[in-house]
């Protein structure tokens, strides 16, 4: 199952009701909003973005490299770039990996 952004706010909106507080789609969707900001700008600083009861977000570096077009076969140089990895806490990985 796959959830849209709507899906998403939908959701957090309703499991928010379900515990006692009243938080708009609006509010949901501006968080998230902000989450997403902050978070690119923290990464691109080269610090880590806690995501509580989740895991942890850390940018990284992938060296350049060498790849082969699927196509032709030709040697490709692929350039370096930064990307971002998803380090689990143990409760999410335990929860996911039943």
């Amino acid at each position: 199952m796959s959830l849209t952004q709507k899906d998403l706010i939908d959701t957090i909106t309703h499991e928010l009701g379900v515990s006692g507080t009243t938080v708009s789609k609006t509010q949901v969707d501006a968080v998230l909003n902000r989450l997403s900001i902050v978070t690119a700008r923290t990464l691109k600083a080269g610090g880590d973005v806690p995501l509580p009861g989740i895991g942890k977000l850390k940018a990284s570096k992938r060296a350049a490299r060498t790849g082969r077009n699927p196509g032709t076969g030709q040697a490709i140089e692929i350039p370096a770039k930064t990307v971002v990895k998803l380090s689990l806490n143990k409760a999410m990985d335990e929860a996911i990996n039943r």
